[in-house]
């Protein structure tokens, strides 16, 4: 059987961290089994769907390494739905219902007070056709729901096994709304139908949708996908990960200084058997990818740990991986000798235009003890600087000085670069070139 899954994002905002995983999910699936990656744009709903998020979700998924083989867009596909709606109309598996939201609204507030469950009385199948004609004299529109039968839905899961879910414990689900749009239940269906989708990989909070259209599927002649359901993920205590928090877009990530690689390698890997290491490739994580791996449990996601696989990733990128983002970040002649130096004090690309300003601009030196820096200034080393230049020059204040440890090193470190920490001073020292740091050493920008 040839796979084809399918992401189906709805376009009411940026792309979000628990999304992006469905997303990367479904595609290193479909890449591990020689599969094919569909995109769906779920953009029936006029009122929350706006084209500058569809085109935004399309830019993090690209920026993330996740390409498409299809890409449709339901809002083009009305036609199919209608067709579909009629096929279940004639079949007796939809009815017309009139009800207006507010009275919707207080039969579900009567039922809770009943403590009874929150379900649609099937009101609208009792109707008779006068009580119909009566209710669209006075200008109601019908909504149209599903005709669910009352038999338990079973399916074995890709991820949890066997589930078994009580359709008499659900409502008929609305498949088309008051304005004739269809809602994501038949239309998600009806793609999933006509696009030969084998594989439907998404959170657990989508359970009961699956047994609402298992009998969909059965309803529209055609056989089920195969259902996987991942456990959500959960902030750093537990708690439930808002959507709308929106530090956790992909878009506010990025912007962060988050690559795409240490957030598809954090996104592929927690939840599951596998350790969180840095993949300096998709391929390595297609390589490794097996859905058994995913633990039942909700997977909690922790920006600290993201950021420290961030740094992580950095510090094993070669060069040519970063030349081309180096030169548009303005440092032009940063070459592999200055990127191996400085790579391995990194938490963001970003952080690089710092020590490039060490080695090739003009920093304020601070200045920890004047006298010593004297001394150390005028002890510096002539002639061609290497890697062992520092070695040789410490060596030399210590003997003046007597100083060793962290009163030798600190206050050179401090003049030189102005930070606290940061790359080697051996390999740093003779990219700085011995002019500037001489001036620093006296207390001058350079």
């Amino acid at each position: 059987m040839s796979v084809v899954v399918r992401f189906a994002p709805s376009p009411t905002g940026h792309l979000h961290v628990g999304n992006a995983r469905i997303a990367l999910v479904n595609w290193l699936f479909a890449q591990r089994m020689g599969g094919r990656f569909c995109l769906r744009i779920d953009d029936t709903d006029p009122e929350r769907s706006e084209a500058q998020y569809a085109e935004a979700i399309e830019e993090d998924l690209a920026w993330l390494g996740i390409a498409w083989d299809e890409r449709i867009r339901q809002s083009e596909r009305l036609g199919r739905y209608a067709e579909a709606f009629e096929r279940l109309r004639a079949a007796e598996r939809a009815y017309a219902c009139y009800e207006t939201p507010e009275e919707l609204a207080a039969k579900r507030k009567a039922q809770r007070a009943r403590g009874k469950p929150p379900l649609y009385d099937r009101a609208g199948l009792c109707l008779t056709g006068e009580e119909r004609a009566r209710l669209e004299a006075e200008g109601r529109r019908p909504h149209w729901r599903f005709l669910l039968n009352d038999a338990p839905v079973t399916w074995d899961d890709a991820l949890r096994g066997a589930v078994r879910l009580k359709a008499s414990t659900m409502s008929d689900p609305v498949i088309l709304r008051a304005d004739a749009l269809p809602t994501y239940t038949l239309a998600s269906v009806t793609d999933d139908i006509e696009m030969g989708i084998t594989h439907v990989f998404r959170g657990e909070d989508h359970l009961s949708n699956t047994a609402v259209q298992v009998q969909l599927f059965e309803a529209l002649g055609a056989a089920p996908p195969v259902f996987g359901h991942l456990a959500l993920l959960a902030g750093t205590h537990g708690e439930s990960l808002s959507k709308r928090l929106g530090s956790l877009s992909l878009r506010a990530l990025r912007a962060d200084g988050i690559e795409a690689l240490a957030l598809a390698s954090y996104l592929a890997t927690i939840g599951s058997s596998d350790a969180i290491e840095p993949h300096i490739s998709l391929d390595e994580l297609v390589h490794e990818f097996e859905l058994a791996k995913f633990s039942p449990s909700p997977a909690r996601f922790d920006p600290a740990e993201l950021h420290r696989l961030n740094g992580k990733l950095l510090h094993e990128l070669p060069f040519e991986r970063v030349a081309d983002r180096l030169r548009a970040m303005g440092l032009g002649d940063a070459d592999a000798a200055f990127w191996e130096t400085v790579r391995a004090n990194l938490e963001r690309l970003e952080d690089a235009g710092y020590w490039w300003r060490v080695c090739r601009s003009a920093i304020e030196p601070v200045i920890e003890d004047e006298a010593y820096l004297e001394e150390a200034a005028r002890l510096l080393p002539e002639g061609v600087w290497d890697e062992t230049t520092w070695g040789a020059w410490t060596a030399k204040i210590a003997e003046a000085t007597g100083r060793k440890g962290r009163r030798l090193y600190h206050p050179l470190r401090l003049a030189l670069t102005a930070r606290e920490r940061g790359p080697e001073l051996k390999n740093l020292l003779p990219v700085i070139d011995r002019e500037r740091a001489l001036a620093r050493l006296q207390g001058k920008a350079a």
